[in-house]
């Protein structure tokens, strides 16, 4: 298995052939930096690598806490954490969750402490069908960053692993 380091490295180095190649198959430049940005934050912070103690799990710094409950939830390289789509669909499902609870009771901290009578929750549901239709391409474009920037951790993953086994198994034959 690649260190933290060399999943870095792929992930810097291929931003820019990934994204050349997602503008020659959509032709979207307004597109092309939400692909790139999540591709990125994918590789350095949102990859399968959450499920450990390891280098993107300390760059969520003070916030890493939230990511207790999904390592000890998930065993390392799992289907759930290094799956291709299921992977990142379930981190962020998790995530998700994670800012719906921290949100709500942000909200009736607020209410308690503050005497604020806000309810932000009409305000979403009427505006959740416009904002879904008018961002649905940008959401597309920002998840499939995320699951490319993770693909690329998972197959440097099983061609490291791979790799090991069969250097391993020649020099057992030798």
């Amino acid at each position: 298995m690649p260190s933290g380091r060399t999943h870095d490295r792929i992930t810097i180095l291929s931003v820019v052939p990934i994204t050349i190649l997602f503008y020659f198959v959509f032709r979207r430049k307004e597109l092309m930096l939400w692909f790139s940005l999540s591709y990125i934050f994918s590789g350095l912070m949102f990859g399968p690598d959450l499920d450990i103690y390891s280098l993107q799990y300390k760059r969520w710094g003070i916030g890493r806490w939230i990511w207790l409950p999904y390592q000890y939830s998930l065993k390392h390289r799992s289907f759930f954490s290094h799956g291709f789509l299921i992977g990142t669909v379930v981190r962020l499902i998790y995530l998700s969750i994670i800012v719906v609870v921290l949100t709500i009771f942000t909200n009736i901290v607020t209410q308690l402490f503050l005497g604020s009578a806000y309810n932000w929750w009409p305000l979403l549901i009427t505006n959740y069908g416009k904002l879904r239709n008018q961002y649905l391409e940008e959401v597309i474009t920002i998840f499939w960053g995320l699951e490319l920037g993770a693909m690329s951790h998972t197959t440097s993953d099983i061609l490291v692993t791979n790799l090991k086994r069969l250097k391993t198994k020649i020099s057992k034959t030798k």
